[in-house]
């Protein structure tokens, strides 16, 4: 036989775990050094800056070049 539980507990262990998980994202995400975060956005700086280099820019009458 299944063993049986209450449904209050079981939802307060569906919640704990949750939180968890969001708090383990965040301090992913916000747990970084000064020198993390600044070399992450020069590497999102560096690549925006190649793909619109490479962009094409339309000629005046719309042709692209």
């Amino acid at each position: 036989m299944a063993e049986i539980i209450p449904f209050n507990r079981a939802k307060k262990n569906i919640e704990r775990k949750k939180a968890e998980k969001t708090a383990t994202e965040n301090r992913i995400s916000f747990g970084r050094t000064k020198a993390e975060k600044l070399a992450e956005k020069a590497r999102k700086d560096q690549i925006a800056r190649i793909v619109d280099g490479a962009r094409l820019t339309p000629d005046p009458d719309g042709t692209p070049e």
